[in-house]
């Protein structure tokens, strides 16, 4: 047993409980495989997976940068495979026990409940994640604010990820209602700053072109 200071990243898929009613238990548990496999093959550097909770992964990193560059890559993973569905993620960097490969404590509770506060393709962070990439410059920001969770003392200011080199990977996504688009299907498409985003709805793309950096950030 040993106290340790990590990022630790919780990663799930949303809608899955829907998706199993919709496909089977067995389809459900090769969706759930195929999301393990790929979760496994994005770590980057010493980023370890800790275990698999459902269908949720647990991964665990000596430094915040390397938490986020294996959560991006696992993003990027999922957008290339067909009929997956989309992920939700929540980082916290801090102190917790090690006790026979797993990790325990406040730390590790709070990147769960950040996981679950996320919308479909949200990437959510604290404060403890993002105070290190800022210095590395590695990912945008954009802050959403404070958030409190159940049983935990303090509100938490909490931070959206996204990636300037990674914004190709979210643009099949709705900037706005973060619904899932197939460009060569949706029902409207703005561009802004070389990029062409595609919404599912006109009120989406309405929304976007009245305040497109409530959405989108470099």
């Amino acid at each position: 047993m040993a106290e340790i200071e990590a990022a630790f990243l919780f990663a799930d898929l949303c809608g899955y409980t829907a998706l199993t009613e919709a496909m089977g238990d067995l389809d459900a548990a090769d969706v759930a495989a195929r999301f393990y496999g790929l979760a496994r093959t994005s770590l980057v550097g010493d980023a370890r997976m800790v275990k698999t909770i459902g269908d949720a992964v647990m991964v665990v990193a000596s430094e915040p940068s390397t938490a986020v560059s294996s959560v991006l890559w696992l993003v990027a993973s999922m957008a290339k495979e067909p009929g997956m569905p989309q992920l939700r993620a929540g980082l916290h960097f801090g102190r917790a026990v090690e006790r026979d490969g797993d990790y325990f404590g406040a730390s590790v509770n709070l990147a769960a409940r950040v996981a679950g506060h996320a919308r479909g393709g949200q990437i959510l962070c604290t404060d403890t994640i993002t105070s290190a990439l800022r210095q590395g410059g590695l990912t945008a920001l954009r802050p959403l604010g404070t958030v409190s969770f159940k049983n935990v003392a303090e509100a938490v200011f909490l931070h959206e990820l996204t990636n300037a080199a990674e914004l190709s990977v979210f643009r099949d996504l709705d900037p706005v209602c973060r619904m899932r688009v197939d460009p060569l299907r949706a029902a409207a498409q703005v561009e802004h700053e070389g990029f062409a985003y595609s919404f599912c709805s006109a009120a989406c793309a309405q929304k976007f072109s009245q305040a497109p950096g409530s959405y989108v950030v470099k």
